[in-house]
């Protein structure tokens, strides 16, 4: 067993809730000693880059999460404005981006995943996406955590999904099977000029919980699967660029879009570094 094989296996063992909500709760600690120690550590670790942050003074921020979920100065990620563009949603690396192929996306080198096991099990909502284009976005520690609309959309549901934890970089998503299918996520679907798009943020090791702009912290909280409809009962409507969710800790955005809705840009493939707002792609017209 090489030790990318062990790193996945000692996954399988660890208790990863346990261990993600314990984290969750030092993460909000407000003791001087304990979150500035504990951002001061991370900021050398993960080499983060505090000059691109609103407020770049990294021990003055209450408490880790607030930290790790700063605000970034705004010219340092334009969003990009070229006819009929998608902006990328997050700062991070590609992961794996391409055609959705007989109802199944690529996760890595000998594994792909189901559509309709990402969405929730909903064979109706996957029929919105079979055929078409999908991204998934790797944001690692250092990065910023906050992901932002590719279009302008209007929300018209939310679900929640319980699974796992485990961790979601290159070496686990080329070890374990379905890792995206598997773990904890939540699905954002939108209607845009493009047609149907979903947003999906993936939950991973230490994810201490997810949040979006509207409802707030939608995990760690339920047990079950748990649908919002917002069609009817709301006009929430997020602007190209806008921040949509983040992360507290962690984790990964997938971008779906229909058949022949988009074509990502060329120059965009397998482990491109991103930056929100850069051109990630082009709407059909």
């Amino acid at each position: 067993m090489n030790k990318d094989q062990l790193f996945a296996f000692a996954q399988h063992l660890t208790p990863q809730k346990t261990l993600s909500r314990l984290i969750g709760r030092v993460a909000e600690c407000e003791n001087k000693w304990v979150k500035n120690t504990f951002i001061s550590q991370f900021v050398k670790k993960y080499q983060v880059d505090m000059s691109e942050a609103i407020n770049s003074d990294a021990t003055s921020y209450r408490n880790f999460n607030d930290f790790f979920t700063r605000a970034i100065r705004p010219e340092l990620r334009p969003i990009c404005n070229k006819e009929n563009s998608i902006a990328c949603p997050a700062d991070g690396a590609v992961s794996q981006l391409g055609k959705i192929e007989h109802g199944t996306l690529f996760q890595a080198k000998g594994h792909h995943y189901s559509l309709t096991t990402l969405l929730g099990g909903d064979a109706s909502l996957s029929n919105q996406f079979l055929g078409g284009s999908f991204a998934t976005v790797y944001l690692s520690p250092k990065d910023y955590h906050r992901v932002h609309m590719p279009l302008t959309g209007k929300l018209t549901k939310m679900i929640h999904i319980p699974g796992k934890l485990f961790s979601v970089n290159k070496v686990t998503a080329e070890q374990i099977p379905n890792v995206f299918a598997r773990n904890e996520r939540t699905v954002c679907l939108f209607d845009t000029e493009a047609g149907p798009m979903a947003v999906i943020l993936v939950g991973a090791m230490i994810v201490a919980s997810i949040e979006t702009v509207w409802a707030g912290q939608v995990t760690p909280f339920n047990k079950n699967v748990v649908t919002w409809d917002y069609k009817e009962l709301n006009d929430i409507k997020i602007k190209k660029g806008e921040e949509m969710g983040r992360f507290k800790l962690g984790s990964t955005a997938i971008v779906l879009f229909g058949k022949d809705a988009i074509n990502w840009e060329e120059s965009i493939q397998a482990d491109t570094p991103t930056k929100m707002g850069m051109h990630f792609g082009k709407i059909n017209k």
